[in-house]
């Protein structure tokens, strides 16, 4: 699970608990101005993931860390499909994260209120 927050100029994703040890990482920050948008994509589980650079992947279980797809690199951290969150990055060394988090409507307003556009 992640903790999405916005920090000044900054969109912050704390990854939380044991997931931190599956996806290698604890903390994602991204500023503002590289941040595309955000939606909801409760379909997202079933899409390829790519391969796995560093992370873990057990199908119908977790998928938390980088994975390349399609000439793009892409953090995945979720367990639950349903509260699934993809947030879209420009120049970023990330081209998108899909997140799990606890109210991702909520998370997706925040994202879309703190982006310039």
């Amino acid at each position: 699970m992640a903790n999405v927050r916005i920090d000044g100029g900054d969109l912050v994703v704390e990854i939380e608990g044991m997931d931190r040890l599956w996806s290698f990482r604890s903390r994602v920050v991204i500023p503002l101005a590289n941040v595309r948008g955000a939606t909801v994509d409760p379909g997202i589980a079933a899409d390829p993931k790519g391969i796995r650079a560093s992370g873990t992947r057990v199908p119908g279980v977790i998928t938390a860390g980088t994975f390349h797809q399609d000439g793009e690199r892409v953090f995945w951290n979720i367990r639950d499909g349903a509260r699934a969150v993809v947030i879209e990055l420009a120049e970023e060394h990330y081209a998108r994260l899909v997140v799990e988090v606890v109210d991702p409507a909520a998370t997706v307003a925040l994202i879309e209120q703190a982006v310039v556009r």
